[in-house]
């Protein structure tokens, strides 16, 4: 069985600033010490998921980098015997790899809770300027859309690690199923009490490990087809750019809506609207 291995940055045990996980050709020379450091914990967390599920009974890894650039893990720091993806512009983005024959399961590294969310550490939705994304009624951010695309190919999702905040998120609406890892407890938007890297780095390759138990019985996350979503916005300006595209509908000011036949078509829409949502405000 191949497994899949989504990591992030914002979630990854350290982090609380967005000066850490802002790559010096955004954030300048400033930061550059900071985002290194952060990328090494980013590729050993995703390191100690993939040690995790190899010894869990994994025939094979495949580590994709998910985080803004998409080319932040540092590949020395990777065991041998895996597999990374880079680069920022993936047919399936934070979950490429989960259409390849054989893929049995989906683990997201890092991960954040979704915009809004209250002493969620870095919480946002795909960049910063979303507000929302509902599906079908139900609030969602990176997670959700990850786990539904995943689920169009039929790969469940059976580990995260992240904030406190994050992992409470994704228990409620993945289930059970997810063996969550907390490394780090969240005080505000930018401020956390963090577990000592090592010991997140263990508990995240016990926790991989243990996931890979149950992986036959895990069920591929869905929702009700076609699906009702909507996408909020911080601004009318890109709601109304959004409703310009045809068969997206205006919700409100600042929500646009739009109904999707498959998690597939979701995500595409999600992702072009989300880049046609960047318009300058100041006209």
């Amino acid at each position: 069985m191949k497994v899949v291995i989504s990591v992030d940055m914002e979630g990854v045990c350290g982090v609380a600033s967005w000066v850490q996980v802002s790559p010096p050709e955004f954030g300048g020379l400033v930061n550059a010490g900071e985002y290194q450091l952060s990328r090494e914990r980013m590729t050993l967390e995703a390191a100690a998921a993939a040690e995790g599920a190899l010894e869990g009974g994994a025939k094979s890894v495949l580590v994709n980098d998910s985080h803004d650039t998409m080319r932040n893990l540092l590949p020395e720091l990777l065991p041998e015997n895996v597999r990374f993806t880079s680069g920022n512009d993936k047919p399936l983005s934070m979950v490429q790899g989960v259409q390849e024959k054989g893929v049995g399961a989906l683990m997201f590294v890092g991960y954040h809770a979704r915009a809004g969310s209250p002493r969620g550490p870095l919480a946002h939705t795909w960049n910063g300027f979303i507000r929302n994304v509902r599906i079908n009624g139900v609030d969602t951010g990176e997670y959700g859309i990850n786990a539904l695309l995943a689920g169009h190919y039929g790969v469940p999702v059976i580990f995260a690690c992240g904030d406190d905040v994050a992992m409470s998120e994704i228990r409620a609406e993945l289930g059970k199923q997810v063996v969550c890892v907390n490394v780090k407890e969240g005080l505000s938007s930018f401020a956390a009490i963090h577990l000592h890297p090592r010991e997140a780095q263990r508990l995240i390759r016990e926790g991989a490990e243990l996931a890979m138990e149950s992986v036959k019985k895990a069920k591929p996350y869905t929702t009700r087809w076609p699906a009702a979503c909507q996408l909020t916005l911080n601004h009318q300006a890109r709601a109304d750019a959004c409703e310009r595209v045809p068969n997206i509908t205006r919700v409100d000011a600042v929500t646009v809506g739009w109904e999707s036949p498959d998690a597939y078509h979701l995500f595409q829409t999600f992702r072009m609207l989300a880049k046609v949502a960047e318009v300058r405000l100041d006209g």
